[in-house]
C-alpha cells in the first residue's frame, strides 16, 4: 500500500514536470535574469529578480500583459486546490451560482485549468475603463471575468436542463464519460473542445512533412535487455571490460 501511494505521487509529479505546461517552463518565462556569469564559471549562480507574490490573471505569465498588471501594487497571494478529475470543457453548458447573474446560463469559451477558471459567454461581467487621460476620456469595454469550477459554477444536466453535480464513470465499452449523479445521464463532450489552432475536427488535420506518422509512432523500436545503459553501449560500440575492479570491504 505504501508503495502503491508512494508511485502515484511520483506519477503525479511526473506529469507536473512533463505535461503540455510543466512549471519549469512557466518558472523559466516567469524569471527575469538581469546578470548572468559567463562561460567557465559555473560556481556562481545568476542572479533573478526574485518576486514571490504575483496577480494571476487570464493573461499567461510570460506576457507583456501580465508584466504590466503586475507592475503595481503587490497583492496577497491565493493559495489554489488544484482539482483532480477536470469535468469543464470549451463548449459546455454551465448555470451560474453567485453574483448578478446566479440562476443564468451559458456557454464556456475558454478554460484556465491553471487556476480552476473558466470564462462564460456573457456572464459575469464588468465595465473597464482604458485610454483615460486629460484630453480624453477613455473608451469602457465590457469583459468577462473568470469564474471557479468548484463553487461558482455548475454543469447543465442536457436531459432537464438543471444543474448537476458530474462525475466520471466507465461504459460496457470501457470509455470514460461524464455522467449526472442526480438522473444518470450522461453528458456528452462538445465537439468545440477538440478544436485546436490546427484543426476544427481531427478528421479534417492534413499532416505534414514535419509531423510523425501514425505506422512510425506505433512501431516499437524498443527491445528490452538484461543490462544495463553502460553495457548496453559497450555491447553496440564493441567495447570489452578487461579489468579486474579491486577488492573492497564495507567494514
Amino acid at each position: 500500500m505504501r508503495f502503491t501511494s508512494l508511485l502515484l505521487s511520483k506519477v503525479g509529479d511526473l506529469t507536473k514536470q512533463y505535461s503540455n505546461l510543466p512549471e519549469t517552463y512557466i518558472k523559466r518565462a516567469m524569471e527575469k535574469v538581469y546578470w548572468r556569469t559567463p562561460r567557465g564559471f559555473p560556481q556562481y549562480l545568476p542572479r533573478t529578480v526574485a518576486k514571490k507574490k504575483y496577480r494571476f490573471t487570464t493573461n499567461r505569465p510570460w506576457t507583456g500583459q501580465f508584466e504590466q498588471q503586475n507592475m503595481s501594487r503587490q497583492r496577497k497571494k491565493v493559495f489554489l486546490e488544484p482539482v483532480l478529475e477536470w469535468s469543464f470543457f470549451r463548449g459546455d453548458r454551465v448555470e451560474i451560482l453567485v453574483g448578478p447573474d446566479k440562476g443564468k446560463q451559458g456557454i464556456v469559451s475558454q478554460v484556465i485549468q491553471e487556476r480552476n477558471w473558466v470564462i462564460v459567454e456573457g456572464m459575469n461581467c464588468h465595465l473597464r475603463t482604458i485610454g483615460k487621460s486629460k484630453d480624453f476620456p477613455g473608451v469602457v469595454i465590457r469583459s468577462e471575468a473568470p469564474l471557479l469550477v468548484t463553487d461558482q459554477v455548475a454543469l447543465v444536466d442536457p436531459s432537464d436542463l438543471q444543474p448537476a453535480a458530474v462525475e466520471w464513470r466507465y461504459t460496457e465499452d470501457g470509455d470514460k464519460v461524464r455522467v449526472s449523479v442526480r438522473t444518470g445521464r450522461i453528458i456528452p463532450i462538445p465537439k468545440l473542445a477538440a478544436e485546436t489552432h490546427d484543426y476544427k475536427t481531427k478528421n479534417t488535420y492534413k499532416e505534414s512533412e514535419k509531423d510523425t506518422g501514425r505506422d512510425e509512432v506505433a512501431e516499437i523500436t524498443f527491445e528490452p535487455k538484461l543490462k544495463t545503459f553502460e553495457m548496453d553501449i559497450m555491447d553496440s560500440m564493441g567495447i570489452k571490460e578487461d579489468r579486474v575492479p579491486a577488492k573492497t570491504y564495507w567494514y
